[in-house]
């Protein structure tokens, strides 16, 4: 196990900046996932530490040793990746035993290393099988086990389920907590799959355009984002964002008021913000009592339904432009996409009045998209600022 350390790492390519002043502190055994959208900069990130990248700038530590400029080799790192790349000519055992055998290990010695490693991937009985003998599951464990039996300080998984089935993936993620548990080895994951870093995590590191946006646990980065980029990408459905003004009595937007204290924003009345709810926290008028606090009723129509088995994905309008199709020039200030029970009987069309969650508001500084305040609950008393304190 190994604690690892980027300071002030950048990486540029002639006038790119891949990465910029990257500042990441990973506790010995912990389990962090790089997340972002495709070209925000963590597979890049994940390269400086393997060693396949040299930075433009800054340090690489593990453990106590400073390994920017070291090969990957040196560094105790074992790497897995997207493509799994096994030997098509070897079966399980020489494709797990492969890297040991490069370094000349004793016989017996890479036999217990194997043998270990198919038991920890339950892989046991099946080292004299072939690749193409395998399932797209088991052919991902021999590459986890390849990985396990250099016994390394650092496992670095890229994208190691992104060509897996979605079942299967879910059920690989399972299998991935479980190996760490069982390792209690330090886990860097790449992914741009939200659900597996919430999944699997100990702490995820947010990114964007080459940027660390929030490196903290799953939950707080749901509950408590960092900025709008942290709200708008944690979370499946997203946020939603309504753009308005800060008032006396709250917030005014184009289609609906919501009132609140505002002794906690720090933005003065009459300036803009940027308000964010989540689809779970939109409530129709028949359960409204569900909220904790729940701001005044908006008007709305039901433009589409999403039938999702657990719940359904209802899609509504503020505006006038209801079923303005691909062309309409309708953005999300007109629009709130809210989360109900499957066995509502809401249908397309109707006319409904809902209501958001007060406690479960999210204000974020309309210039910087950084978050203001984390609910807004009249039963406080007063906002709670985006650092959990209530505003005096």
């Amino acid at each position: 196990m190994a604690r690892v350390q980027l300071t002030d790492v950048t990486k540029r390519y002639e006038d790119v900046t891949a990465v910029d002043e990257m500042n990441l502190d990973i506790r010995d055994g912990e389990f962090i996932t790089l997340v972002g959208p495709s070209g925000c900069g963590k597979s890049t990130t994940m390269e400086m530490i393997a060693g396949l990248t040299k930075p433009s700038d800054g340090t690489v530590t593990i453990g106590e040793r400073d390994v920017t400029t070291l090969p990957p080799k040196d560094r105790g790192i074992s790497m897995v990746f997207q493509n799994i790349a096994l030997f098509p000519h070897m079966d399980v055992y020489d494709n797990i035993s492969f890297g040991l055998r490069l370094r000349n290990y004793e016989k017996g010695e890479i036999d217990r290393r194997v043998e270990d490693a198919a038991s920890i991937v339950q892989m046991e009985g099946m080292l004299d099988r072939m690749p193409d003998e395998m399932s797209g599951g088991q052919r991902q464990r021999v590459a986890i086990a390849r990985a396990i039996v250099r016994e390394p300080d650092v496992f670095l998984m890229d994208e190691p389920l992104a060509n897996l089935d979605a079942k299967l993936r879910v059920h690989m993620r399972t299998e991935l907590q479980r190996l760490h548990q069982e390792l209690e080895t330090t886990i860097v994951y790449v992914t741009h799959d939200q659900a597996e870093a919430m999944t699997m995590s100990d702490r995820i590191a947010v990114l964007n355009r080459g940027e660390l946006q929030q490196f903290a646990a799953p939950l707080t980065c749901y509950n408590e984002p960092a900025n709008e980029f942290v709200a708008g990408f944690i979370g499946s459905p997203a946020m939603n964002f309504t753009n308005g003004d800060i008032t006396a009595s709250g917030f005014s937007s184009t289609h609906y008021d919501a009132s609140f204290p505002t002794e906690g924003v720090a933005v003065a009345p009459g300036n803009p913000v940027t308000l964010g709810v989540r689809p779970e926290d939109v409530y129709p008028e028949e359960f409204i009592e569900d909220a904790v606090d729940p701001t005044e009723l908006i008007g709305a129509e039901v433009d589409v339904l999403e039938p999702m088995g657990d719940e359904i994905f209802v899609y509504l309008m503020l505006g006038e432009k209801a079923g303005s199709g691909m062309g309409g020039d309708v953005s999300g200030d007109d629009s709130l996409l809210m989360s109900v029970s499957p066995d509502s009987t809401i249908a397309e069309g109707d006319r409904v009045e809902v209501a958001l969650d007060r406690a479960k508001i999210h204000l974020f500084d309309d210039a910087t998209g950084e978050a203001l305040v984390h609910g807004v609950s009249r039963r406080t008393g007063a906002a709670t600022d985006a650092r959990g304190e209530e505003a005096e």
